[in-house]
C-alpha cells in the first residue's frame, strides 16, 4: 500500500528493456536489506529465510554508509559558511549567498550544516526519518556549493558525500519521492531520465557521417546524453556538436539508439546500484570501439564519467572531454577556424557538474581522518572554467563580462539533484535567481555548457519576460565557423 504524501515505499521493478542496455531484474523478495536499495546485482539473488538480508552483497557497490560520515557530521562547527560565498570572494549583498536551498526557505535544516545535523540525529537514534525529513533531504540540487564554500575553513569535512548518503539512507527506509520513483522507472523501461522511446535515442544524428561504434571502431566516441538526445528544442545543438568535430577532421562514432543514461542522476537519487550498471555498460562499449577519446555535451555526463566511474572502479579506458574542451583544443590547434562575427557582449554561467562537480577523482577517502598530509579531497577549485571561457573569447566580435558569483563559487540552474522533476517551483526560482544576476551585468546574452541549464535559464527568462537571449556554447561555436549558415542554405 502507498504511504500518504508524496512518498511511498519501493514497489516492484518495472519490466526489463529490450536491447544491449542494462537489464533491469524482477526483485526476488521484498526486504529490508539495505543494499537491495543501491544495488540491482543483488535483487535477483536469493534472499535468507526470515528475508532479512540478502545471501551476497553487490560486487563492486560504494558501502559507505551514514555511520562512515559520522566524524564529518559530528566535526561541523555550525559556523553557517556554507551558506555563503567565502567572505573574500562577495562583491555584493545581493548575491552573496551560495546555496539555494537555505536562501530559498530560510531555515537552518535546509542547509549543508542542517542536513548534518539532521544525518547525525538520525544516526545515533534521536530522530526518526518521516516524510518531512525526507523532504528537507531531497529539496537540495547537490550542487556542491555548500561543500566548496566548507572546504575553504575546513579540509576533513565531506559535505557532499554526506547529503549523497543521507539520500540512500532514505532509499534504503522506503522514503521515495514518487517523482523520483517515475525517473527511476524510466531508466528501467527505456534507458533515459525522459522516458522517451530508447529505439529513437540516435534519431538526432540522421544524415550526419557518424560511425555506428556497434559494428566498427572510432577514434572519437561521442556521448550525446539523455537530454540532448531528445529535447526538440536542443536537437540542432547536438547535431551542431558533431558537425564541428567532423569539419576538424575527427573520426566519431555514436552508439546511436543503444547508448543509455551515464546513470548519474540515478546515484544522486540514492540509487547507487543503477549508477554502477550503466558504468559498466558504457566501459564495455568504450572498450569495444577503441575510442581514444569520449567527448560529451553533457555536463552531467562529464562529472559522473570523470569523478563516479573511477570511484565505482570503472574507469573509462579513454581520454574524457566535455564538448567544450575539445573544441577549444582544436581551435589551439588551428584545426577549427571561427571565421564569421559573433557580435555579442555574453557572460558565462558555470553549471555546476562541469565545474565544481566536474573534478576529476582524486582517490577513495573511506573516512580516515587521521592521514598527515591529509589527502586531497574535493574543493571545487580542479573544475571546467577556463575552456569555456576562452572559447568565447575565441569568437570574434564577442566580449566576456562576468558575474559575481562565478567559477567554484557559481550559482545553481537550479535543474540537479532531482529538484527539476520534484520541485520545479523551486528550480524555477533558482533559475531566475540566475538571471537576474545575469542581468546585472549588462550583457546581451547568458552562455552556458549543460542541456539541463539552457533548459531551465530558458525557461525562467521566459517568464520573467527577460530580454536576455540563453545559448548553449556550441551554438555560438557553429554561428562563428560558419555552419549554421551552411545548414539553412
Amino acid at each position: 500500500m502507498p504511504l500518504p504524501g508524496p512518498y511511498r515505499r519501493r514497489g516492484p521493478s518495472s519490466p526489463a528493456p529490450t536491447g544491449r542496455g542494462p537489464t533491469w531484474p524482477t526483485p526476488v523478495a521484498r526486504t529490508r536489506c539495505g543494499y537491495c536499495a543501491r544495488s540491482r546485482t543483488c535483487w535477483t539473488l536469493t534472499t535468507s529465510s526470515t528475508g532479512a538480508s540478502c545471501a551476497l552483497r553487490p560486487r563492486g557497490c560504494l558501502e559507505m554508509a551514514l555511520s562512515d560520515y559520522q566524524r564529518d557530521m559530528e566535526g561541523c562547527s555550525r559556523c553557517s559558511s556554507c551558506k555563503w560565498v567565502p567572505f573574500n570572494q562577495i562583491k555584493s549583498w545581493r548575491f552573496a549567498k551560495n546555496c539555494p536551498s537555505i536562501c530559498r526557505y530560510n531555515f537552518h535544516a535546509y542547509s549543508g550544516s542542517g542536513r548534518m545535523i539532521i544525518g547525525l540525529s538520525l544516526l545515533t537514534g534521536r530522530s526518526e526519518l518521516n516524510d518531512h525529513v525526507a523532504e528537507i533531504v531531497y529539496r537540495c540540487q547537490l550542487c556542491g556549493a555548500c561543500d566548496t564554500a566548507c572546504k575553504v575553513y575546513r579540509d576533513d569535512i565531506d559535505l557532499t558525500e554526506v547529503l549523497l548518503e543521507l539520500r540512500s539512507h532514505c532509499v534504503e527506509q522506503g522514503f521515495l519521492m514518487v517523482e523520483h520513483m517515475a525517473t527511476i522507472d524510466a531508466l528501467k523501461r527505456e534507458d533515459n531520465v525522459l522516458g522517451e522511446p530508447k529505439a529513437k535515442r540516435g534519431e538526432w544524428a540522421e544524415g550526419l557521417p557518424l560511425k555506428d561504434i556497434n559494428r566498427e571502431r572510432c577514434e572519437v566516441l561521442f556521448h550525446a546524453g539523455c537530454r540532448y538526445s531528445y529535447d526538440p528544442d536542443l536537437r540542432e545543438t547536438v547535431r551542431g556538436a558533431a558537425r564541428l568535430l567532423l569539419e576538424a577532421g575527427l573520426e566519431v562514432g555514436i552508439a546511436g539508439a543503444e547508448e543509455s543514461c551515464c546513470g548519474g542522476r540515478a546515484y544522486e537519487l540514492g540509487y547507487r546500484g543503477e549508477a554502477e550498471n550503466y558504468a559498466e555498460d558504457l566501459l564495455s562499449r568504450v572498450k569495444a570501439s577503441g575510442a581514444r577519446i569520449l567527448v560529451t555535451p553533457c555536463a552531467d555526463g562529464y562529472a559522473h564519467f570523470r569523478y563516479l566511474y573511477p570511484r565505482m572502479g570503472k574507469e573509462l579506458p579513454c581520454e574524457v572531454l566535455h564538448i567544450t574542451q575539445l573544441l577549444e583544443r582544436l581551435v589551439s590547434e588551428g584545426r577549427l577556424r571561427f571565421r564569421e562575427e559573433v557580435p555579442l557582449l555574453l557572460t558565462y554561467h558555470d553549471p555546476c557538474h562541469l565545474g565544481r562537480m566536474g573534478e576529476p577523482f582524486l582517490g577513495e577517502w573511506k573516512g580516515d581522518k587521521l592521514q598527515r598530509p591529509m589527502s586531497m579531497k574535493r574543493s571545487g577549485r580542479k573544475g571546467v572554467y577556463e575552456a569555456p571561457r576562452n572559447l568565447i573569447r575565441a569568437l570574434p566580435g564577442a566580449e566576456l563580462v562576468e558575474m559575481e558569483r562565478i567559477r567554484e563559487y557559481a550559482w545553481c540552474c537550479g535543474a540537479g539533484g532531482g529538484v527539476y522533476e520534484a520541485f520545479p517551483d523551486f528550480a524555477s526560482w533558482t533559475a531566475r535567481e540566475r538571471i537576474e544576476e545575469a542581468l546585472a551585468t549588462g550583457a546581451e546574452g547568458l552562455a552556458t555548457a549543460c542541456p539541463w541549464c539552457v533548459r531551465v535559464l530558458r525557461d525562467a527568462a521566459q517568464e520573467m519576460g527577460a530580454e536576455l537571449p540563453v545559448y548553449d556554447l556550441v551554438d555560438l561555436a557553429l554561428e562563428a565557423a560558419g555552419i549554421a549558415e551552411r545548414e539553412r542554405v
